[in-house]
């Protein structure tokens, strides 16, 4: 204890003493009569109010005040150090430049201040807060150059609402207003609040745009307070019309025409006028239905717009379907540019024309893709997409892509001298902007539904054991309820695994080994697959999360009609080759905590389990589970972890095949933080592994049990990431914490690490080379 207590000592000794040399070392750098500003506080007198109104009062008037004073860390300023120290910069880069005004922070001064300014925001505050009385001062406290500014406030009693009244007459937009009254959100002994009274305002304002009130404004209500007819504090609220509000404002609007112009250009609008004529006459040529799309070299066929439109003529105007529309014709796909207008048509009617003006994309375009691939039942790993896309294959917004792709999984170091990993490959899309199915299905997303049809081919080769030909096709369709919520059904997905150029080593090898016999055997899989992704990762929040749930169920219909059953010798095939049918549900979760705009947190958790039935005795090999590699626990090379404590090294050491599970758990997190522009840096920690559901007699400790926390392998390590914008290039140096495969009792390796051995460093550091986050 007492040797604990002494360095206690010295850490407290030795940050005083720091802090002291960083504070006096910027106070020295300031000229005769400048004083550094440390902060303002803000004091509240008085007795009437709660101690949590106080706090809650105190912490809004603390934050209202300008300026902000330099940033501390632990007491310290060493942003203003680094600008202290830092020499003037001749030019607007280099090193100095970047210390100076990157990394460090402009001194703060008394100066700088505008007390008087921020006197006048604490007694405004207040009184928006129901503070009606509210008085303020102000005093600066100040020592060896570092000044503080103390405000006072005494800012009374705080007024309750006693009573709202809204304004009643005969108008139309009066009667609007009356029916919303229930839902008000000026309540009865709640405090007058400013902010309150606004959210009201634009309350009734969003509820006025839904019922036809297009030309309504907020700013066309007032409040007003009356606090003469009540006593103890108590405010009475009158919610009226303002006296000067645009007659156009109360009127209720209706659609006339719907007009679509699909090729906008700016250029065909002069003088306001639109170079087309607009009477009726010349309109007719181009009427579909109740909507008129002046199309006249026919790129766009017009029921495209039909289905995405959903304002018909004489429709009451609403403001729902005015931005369901916009968001619709947007995620068609084909536009650069969504514009509307509404004219008034008919001012006795209250009617107003809805126009459209679509400005297309580039209909074909040519793009090279980095991706890192992160499904476990696929290769793990980095891959290159040529993209070639075509916007409007069949004039009805359909968007055919076509690409050719190469990949990699690429790792240095580790016990284990496996092969790496490449595939190249080709695939063709077409997505249809609707649900082709004999049913009906209708969306009132924002987001058109689409059908997607898909084929593929893909070359996989493990040097020196074999290659693998994967032929794939799908039919499915792809909604959205909104831009978090994503469903993806596949109502056919077919996979056809068949190997070639299988070596003579490697065949000798797999007749003796069952799991290595299934990687190279033909497989034929079919049947529906289905996910469900939740993201707000695009939000500007401090807490971001992504979820995708899949469920893929291969063979289960065939094997039921057939009665497939492989452990009754019942095994059905297709075209010679046997059936796959198993049940696989896997769940990616992932949570994003930003500390500041360069710093955050990542972390993610992986669980899945795939379970083979009636015609399948086991899983087939592309579909099973892995673990390691360069997207998954980096400080085991890519497929080589597990399954369970099953120990690779009892393996013979010219063998290397690809460890594959029926059940997977993954852990990670990773800090991640931006040195230098393009250069970020990271340090992560990785925990996980894969199990079978049966014993094999071959993997010995791979079968799943209940002592599973036991088998759980750890890894960490830091990397560095090169942000290109259009390529990230990620560079992960890791190293295993805890080895499932060590004997019990032993597999923690934090008594192992030796960096000064090289064939340690050989055995236990692996490099990942990859593109894109792992996560």
């Amino acid at each position: 204890m007492s040797n604990k207590f002494h360095i206690y000592c010295k850490y407290l000794l030795v940050s005083g003493m720091a802090s002291t040399v960083v504070s006096c070392s910027n106070t020295r750098f300031l000229k005769e009569g400048q004083m550094l500003y440390t902060g303002a506080k803000v004091k509240i007198e008085n007795d009437t109010i709660s101690k949590k109104e106080k706090k809650d009062l105190q912490a809004a008037l603390e934050a209202n005040l300008t300026p902000k004073p330099n940033s501390t860390f632990l007491g310290l300023r060493p942003k203003l150090y680094f600008y202290n120290i830092a020499k003037e910069p001749k030019k607007d880069k280099g090193f100095n430049y970047w210390l100076k005004y990157k990394v460090g922070e402009k001194p703060v001064l008394l100066g700088d201040v505008d007390r008087e300014f921020n006197k006048d925001i604490i007694v405004n505050y207040s009184e928006n807060k129901g503070y009606f009385n509210a008085k303020a001062s102000y005093d600066t406290v100040s020592k060896n150059k570092k000044a503080q500014v103390i405000y006072t406030v005494k800012p009374g009693s705080r007024y309750l609402i006693d009573g709202v009244k809204f304004q009643k007459d005969s108008t139309l937009v009066n009667q609007e207003i009356q029916s919303l009254t229930d839902k008000t959100l000026l309540k009865n002994g709640r405090p007058f609040d400013l902010d309150v009274i606004k959210a009201e305002r634009d309350r009734i304002d969003n509820r006025l745009k839904e019922r036809g009130f297009y030309y309504f404004h907020p700013d066309n209500i007032i409040v007003q307070a009356d606090s003469t007819v009540s006593k103890n504090h108590k405010v009475e609220l009158n919610v009226k019309l303002k006296d000067n509000t645009p007659d156009l404002a109360t009127q209720q609007f209706s659609i006339d025409n719907v007009i679509v112009f699909p090729n906008y250009n700016i250029q065909d609008v002069k003088d306001g006028k639109y170079s087309i004529p607009m009477d009726k006459d010349s309109l007719s040529k181009y009427r579909f239905d109740d909507i008129y799309v002046i199309d006249p070299q026919h790129k766009f066929k017009p029921k495209i717009f039909d289905r995405a439109l959903y304002f018909k003529k004489g429709d009451l105007y609403n403001r729902s379907n005015h931005n369901l529309t916009l968001n619709r014709l947007i995620s068609l796909g084909v536009f650069k540019f969504v514009k509307n207008e509404f004219i008034v048509s008919d001012s006795l009617s209250h009617k107003f024309d809805a126009y459209y003006l679509l400005t297309p994309r580039q209909v074909q375009s040519l793009r090279l893709e980095a991706l890192g691939r992160t499904n476990s039942a696929n290769y793990a790993g980095s891959e290159l997409n040529l993209n070639w896309t075509h916007r409007n294959f069949f004039r009805g917004a359909e968007q055919f892509k076509a690409a050719i792709f190469g990949a990699f999984d690429f790792q240095m170091g580790g016990a284990q001298n496996a092969n790496n990993i490449f595939r190249a490959g080709t695939n063709v899309q077409l997505s249809i902007p609707r649900i082709v199915a004999p049913f009906r299905f209708h969306s009132s997303s924002e987001f058109v539904p689409r059908t997607n049809i898909t084929l593929g081919y893909e070359f996989q080769n493990r040097t020196q054991y074999y290659t693998l030909n994967n032929f794939t096709g799908s039919f499915g369709y792809v909604w959205k309820e909104n831009a978090r919520k994503e469903h993806d059904l596949k109502v056919i997905d077919i996979t056809l695994v068949s190997p070639a150029n299988v070596t003579e080593e490697y065949q000798i090898k797999a007749d003796a080994n069952p799991a290595m016999a299934r990687v190279v055997a033909k497989q034929l899989i079919f049947g529906p697959t289905y996910s469900y992704t939740y993201t707000n990762t695009m939000l500007p929040k401090t807490n971001t999360v992504y979820y995708k749930g899949t469920l893929d169920l291969a063979g289960n219909i065939t094997g039921l009609v057939t009665g497939a059953d492989v452990k009754k010798d019942k095994e059905k095939k297709i075209f010679g080759i046997p059936f796959s049918q198993y049940v696989k549900i896997e769940n990616d979760f992932r949570f994003y905590h930003k500390f500041t705009e360069k710093s955050s947190l990542a972390t993610r958790f992986i669980g899945g389990i795939a379970y083979p039935y009636g015609n399948s005795e086991f899983v087939p090999f592309s579909k099973q589970f892995f673990s390691g590699g360069s997207n998954s626990i980096r400080a085991f090379r890519a497929r080589t972890l597990g399954p369970g404590s099953f120990d690779p090294r009892t393996i013979d050491p010219g063998t290397y095949f690809d460890q594959s599970g029926d059940i997977k758990l993954e852990l990670n997190a990773e800090y991640r933080a931006n040195l230098y522009k393009f250069l970020n840096a990271a340090v992560f920690v990785d925990a996980g592994n894969i199990w079978l559901l049966h014993d094999d007699k071959d993997r010995p400790g791979a079968k799943f049990s209940k002592d599973f926390l036991n088998e759980i392998a750890v890894g960490a390590g830091v990397g560095l990431r090169l942000d290109f914008s259009i390529l990230i290039l990620r560079l992960d140096l890791a190293m295993p914490l805890r080895v499932p495969y060590y004997q019990k009792g032993d597999r923690w390796a934090f008594d192992k690490i030796n960096f000064g051995d090289s064939n340690w460093r050989k055995d236990n550091l692996v490099l990942n080379i990859a593109i894109g986050y792992p996560f």
